[in-house]
């Protein structure tokens, strides 16, 4: 509960840092391997055979949903940094 709990609010932070555009490429790559690691690491929590609780379990899925959404904003962030070229005719 304690890992999905700090996991929340470590993405609300990196959330913001990229809804704020001030994120370089190098952090952004940062941002998407800390993305991938926690997911390997919170599917290999919930898939190791412990029991788990309802309410963890709707803790856990809730949580991959918070990495899933984190994911979406840096794309986009991503997408907004992108200048558009204008056709010249």
């Amino acid at each position: 509960m304690h890992f999905t709990l700090h996991l929340e609010q470590v993405c609300s932070e990196l959330r913001r840092e990229t809804v704020s555009g001030s994120a370089t490429a190098q952090r952004n790559g940062e941002i998407v391997a800390y993305i991938a690691d926690q997911g390997e690491m919170l599917a290999r929590v919930s898939t190791s055979g412990l029991h788990l609780a309802d309410e963890l379990k709707s803790r856990v899925l809730s949580t991959f949903l918070t990495l899933m959404n984190l994911r979406e904003s840096l794309d986009r962030a991503a997408l907004r940094a992108v200048p558009h070229r204008t056709v010249v005719r």
